[in-house]
């Protein structure tokens, strides 16, 4: 049976950095109170006109390029993003047309936090049982645009933002290494906790004026309740997908959470008893990018050399749904 490898990674956020400081003039806030509370210093916003798609695009060409492809030699994409450009359709069609790719099959994956760990899995089974070979995988969200920014919101608008990962994918022999196991899982039963309200179906029209003024259309989250999941859910799903390959959580040469919160990232870690060099954090610098967040980190790892072949690299992931999950990886 064939193994899905990693032939290239790449990320792209925008321009624009707004810092604590900045914030603190729009809400009730401090730099030390958000470095306190998330550990952030500083996040990438868009500018007006910037999208999604176009941040998935310059993701996509660095990890082509290290690929040594080019784009119409992809068999397919699997696009994960909670943010959409447009309710529909999905993003993965206008990264690509961005891309110049004529007909090959473009899926969205709406997992949010875990978007990036649920849409690998998609594209591993394609890979493993030979349907498409070649296949990007992209992990990208314009989080600011939806974030009321005002002392209401200060508790979410000041965790949230903006960037892309993508990764291309290939097969190869089980002996080069590749994906090892995967491990997911969802609980509906809080998926009121971390959400978005409005524009819905359920609703005619599907956003009108009372939602608007009743803020429905911000993302919402009770953070007390996503913090005392995760620091649960994120080191369980850890080590189930470490069992399922025969490794133990001392074997781990890198772990790549998901980035939430720095507290959420720290409580982890020391559950889990990792050193520091075997765990990565940018958050203080790039906030929370929902499904971005991985393949972010992954990129940057890989370039700055934190991450080498034959390392056992694990990725996890806690967010909205509540969904969460984990891969392994024999780099």
């Amino acid at each position: 049976m064939q193994r899905t490898r990693f032939l290239g990674t790449g990320f792209a956020v925008p321009d624009r950095v707004v810092t604590n400081d900045e914030l603190s003039r729009l809400m009730d806030t401090t730099d030390e109170w958000i470095r306190t509370r998330t550990g952030i210093r500083e996040r990438r916003w868009v500018v007006e006109g910037e999208t999604g798609t176009e941040l998935g695009e310059r993701a996509t060409r660095r990890a082509l390029d290290m690929a040594g492809m080019e784009a119409g030699e992809l068999d397919a994409i699997v696009y994960a993003t909670s943010s959409p450009d447009h309710f529909a359709p999905g993003n993965g069609v206008y990264l690509q047309r961005l891309l110049g790719i004529p007909t090959i099959p473009a899926l969205d994956i709406r997992a949010q936090c875990s978007g990036f760990i649920y849409a690998l899995s998609v594209a591993d089974a394609w890979i493993r049982s030979g349907q498409y070979r070649r296949i990007l995988v992209v992990g990208s969200e314009i989080q600011s645009t939806g974030l009321e920014v005002s002392s209401a919101g200060r508790h979410v608008a000041v965790i949230f933002a903006d960037g892309a990962g993508a990764v291309v994918l290939g097969p190869g022999e089980p002996d080069h290494g590749g994906i090892l196991a995967f491990d997911l899982h969802s609980e509906g039963a809080h998926a009121e906790k971390l959400w978005v309200d409005s524009p819905g179906s359920m609703y005619h029209p599907r956003v009108s004026p009372k939602h608007m003024e009743t803020g429905r259309q911000y993302l919402e989250m009770d953070g007390r309740e996503v913090f005392r999941h995760a620091v649960v859910r994120m080191p369980e799903s850890v080590r189930s997908v470490l069992a399922a390959t025969g490794h133990a959580v001392e074997n781990i040469s890198l772990l790549l959470a998901h980035q939430a919160n720095l507290r959420i990232s720290e409580v982890m870690q020391k559950d889990l008893g990792l050193r520091d060099d075997q765990v990565y954090n940018n958050i203080m610098f790039y906030g929370n990018t929902t499904a971005a967040t991985i393949p972010i980190a992954l990129d940057e790892c890989v370039r700055n050399g934190r991450l080498k072949r034959g390392d056992l690299l694990v990725m996890t992931a806690f967010g909205s749904g509540f969904m969460w999950g984990s891969a392994a990886v024999r780099w």
